[in-house]
């Protein structure tokens, strides 16, 4: 028996170690793939696809702002993966997050609600050497504290910029609201109010904006930028049900800070006059497990939408973009985790049509991120935090240099538009 034994054990035991040494590299092969996929080693760099009509001002464009069409370069490790990209944007913030000193100011709105901005003044002379005030929305639910915007605002800061950023109501964390109404995604009384009180505390500054309803809001603004907008509402709800590029799971996080935020002003909502929000409000707030949940449950009945499509058609800047005459810079990443291909027809088809639109399309960054550096560190800037300074300083210059006669028609156009210079929704 011990030799029939014996014998077996010799006739396979050379090929053992051979069959497990196979399994082990076809494992680390497969984990190789695995990582070679997910963070999209295999794709190459390239400059911005940019769609635009041919004018002396996109011209002037391209030469002064070179960022525009240079290769972007994200970091070798992981930055040609959206979702990384996204993720680190959202957990790390910026490296060696600036801490710039501002003024917050609080406005009364006619709804009994309090709004609130934060001023940064500029740490030197522009380099048009005019008074140039940014005037900045962060994304929803986001406000004045967050680390990129505080990044962004240091390094406007250095670049003569006059920074003023809104804080969304009721989204910074030790401000209680004072009427029964949060931020939603096109409600623009807030940032109306601030632009209103940014002209008359600086009646000689220039804006950098995104524009409101009223055309009154629109003198003296010389441009707009958005970086990484949806457009429609309406339209995006439905990618967001998807698991394509995972967005039913960013979906259910998004959610699930939304609601946090919102339950953390449970008293205000329910304990005011004239408050829309009840109990049973809050009982399908409790069980959402998406953001078209939660804006049907609460959001929608802030201003009296009567149904959730109601609420995305009305709130949504699609509608209002097509009226903006100003030069109009929007920017957006392919491989935006967030945002679906499909919404991007929307900047595209308005870029073909509209000699003031550049629409600016990357290949990587992700949602918000846009980070470079060299192989595995970011660097402390992103290429977005550079691109919007960049391109403002040409504007600026491009304003400085228009004739006189010309300068006053830039300034009476007329433009409708729901957002400002950093749109972001992360």
């Amino acid at each position: 028996m011990t030799t029939i034994e014996d014998s077996e054990m010799n006739t396979f035991g050379p090929e053992l170690p051979a069959m497990f040494d196979g399994m082990k590299l076809a494992a680390v092969a497969t984990v190789l793939y695995i990582i070679v996929r997910c963070l999209n080693l295999k794709s190459t760099t390239s400059p911005p696809e940019i769609i635009h009509q041919d004018t002396l001002l996109s011209r002037y464009l391209f030469k002064s702002c070179p960022m525009l069409t240079k290769e972007y370069i994200p970091p070798l490790l992981w930055g040609k993966s959206g979702h990384l990209q996204t993720a680190l944007y959202g957990k790390m913030g910026r490296v060696n997050t600036p801490t710039p000193c501002g003024v917050r100011k609080f406005l009364p709105m006619q709804d009994g609600a309090t709004a609130s901005f934060d001023l940064f003044e500029a740490r030197g002379d522009h380099s048009t050497g005019d008074d140039i005030t940014m005037v900045i929305c962060p994304g929803i639910g986001n406000h004045s504290e967050k680390n990129y915007i505080r990044t962004f605002v240091d390094h406007s800061q250095q670049q003569g910029y006059r920074c003023a950023v809104l804080n969304h109501l009721g989204a910074l964390p030790n401000m209680e609201l004072t009427s029964p109404r949060m931020f939603t995604y096109g409600c623009t009384w807030e940032y109306e109010a601030m632009v209103s009180n940014i002209k008359q505390a600086f009646p000689q500054t220039l804006l950098i904006v995104f524009l409101g309803e009223k055309q009154s809001n629109q003198d003296r603004v010389l441009c707009c930028v958005t970086v990484c907008q949806g457009y429609s509402a309406l339209r995006a709800q439905e990618t967001f049900l998807q698991w394509d590029q995972c967005r039913r799971l960013y979906n259910f996080v998004l959610a699930d800070n939304m609601k946090k935020l919102i339950l953390s002003h449970r008293s205000s909502l329910l304990g005011l006059n004239s408050s829309n929000i009840c109990d049973a409000d809050l009982g399908r707030l409790y069980a959402a497990t998406s953001l078209m949940q939660i804006d049907d449950s609460i959001m929608r009945k802030f201003h009296g939408y009567s149904s959730l499509k109601e609420y995305y058609e009305k709130e949504s800047c699609v509608h209002y973009m097509k009226n903006v005459t100003v030069p109009l810079l929007l920017v957006n990443s392919s491989d935006d985790p967030l945002v679906h291909q499909s919404l991007l027809d929307i900047p595209r088809t308005l870029a073909e049509k509209m000699p003031n639109v550049i629409f600016v399309l990357t290949q990587h960054g992700g949602h918000l991120g846009f980070f470079e550096g060299a192989v595995l560190l970011p660097q402390p800037l992103t290429w977005m935090d550079k691109v919007i300074v960049q391109y403002t300083n040409a504007m600026c210059h491009w304003e400085k240099n228009l004739p006189a006669c010309q300068k006053s028609s830039h300034h009476d156009r007329n433009s409708c538009l729901q957002s400002t210079v950093v749109t972001q929704s992360g």
